[in-house]
């Protein structure tokens, strides 16, 4: 008990200060003066990194930042890079679909965020997922452009019982599900070695964890093809009853810094370390299995 305490005490207060920062670097505008997709401190992700966080819904101050993000997914020129292949869009579906779930469930969505939703379900292919995969002999759905478009259409399905959207999330839940989260459909072994690696945060990533994460939130944790990969992550918890980051996409610098490279966080998610737990994979993990 002493343990949980601590760590609750130690994620609330670094939460702040991780607020804090991901919102210090907006102008007097509101805006984030950086491409919105700039990995990870451009808009779009500062965004999901609030939502992920569960920020306050609502908050106006936060509008700027949307209409940061509606004029690039708008513009002519995300929609040129747009292409239709033997008959599949081809789509880098994870940032509609994070824009959908971020907008949601922040509470700052309107009537452009239910277009953004429409562009997503006339994305999806047969098999139920996305692809952005421009080479013509693709035909399965990718697992990392297919888990957070799933995300967006459940909570804005939920949110507005919105049939088209919770149908679309329902049909996409099935490639992940049939392949047991992380499995081959056909030789029964880990698709990718990072699959079974715990990360936070994942961004557009996948891994068991943020899998299990939005099956939870869109209602699918239940489904029976959940059990190995909840087994695996059961696993994973060390001594002192938290999770560990085993991995990391991003590399810590200062607010300060002008000369940025990709995959930059102004944010120390608390680094990677097989024995000494993490306190926002211990969040989501607990999350995920329902434990204190």
């Amino acid at each position: 008990m002493k343990n949980n305490i601590r760590l609750f005490l130690t994620t609330t207060q670094a939460l702040e200060s991780i607020i804090d920062t991901l919102l210090s670097e907006r102008n007097k505008e509101g805006w984030i003066p950086y491409h919105p997709y700039q990995k990870w401190y451009g808009a779009h992700w500062v965004l999901s990194l609030l939502a992920d966080l569960d920020y306050p819904t609502g908050d106006k101050s936060l509008l700027p930042l949307r209409e940061q993000i509606y004029e690039w997914l708008f513009s002519d020129h995300h929609q040129k890079s747009i292409r239709i292949i033997n008959g599949l869009t081809r789509r880098c579906a994870s940032q509609e679909g994070n824009a959908v779930y971020y907008l949601t469930k922040l509470g700052i969505e309107d009537e452009r965020t239910q277009q953004l939703v429409t562009k997503l379900i006339s994305y999806q292919w047969p098999d139920g997922g996305w692809n952005c995969d421009k080479n013509p002999s693709a035909s399965h759905s990718s697992f990392m452009e297919s888990l957070i478009p799933l995300r967006g259409l459940a909570i804005y399905g939920n949110k507005y019982q919105h049939a088209a959207a919770l149908k679309a999330a329902k049909k996409a839940s099935d490639i992940f599900l049939k392949r047991h989260l992380y499995l081959g459909e056909r030789t029964g072994e880990v698709i990718h070695p990072d699959f079974i690696h715990l990360h936070y945060p994942a961004y557009w990533h996948y891994d068991i964890l943020f899998s299990l994460k939005v099956m939870k939130e869109a209602g699918f944790i239940g489904d029976k093809r959940c059990k190995k990969a909840i087994e695996l992550l059961q696993l994973k918890q060390l001594p002192d009853g938290g999770f560990p980051a085993e991995r990391k996409f991003y590399k810590v610098i200062s607010s300060e810094e002008i000369t940025r490279k990709s995959g930059s966080s102004v944010v120390d998610w608390g680094g990677t370390s097989k024995k000494i737990s993490n306190p926002w994979v211990t969040r989501d993990a607990k999350l995920v299995l329902g434990l204190d």
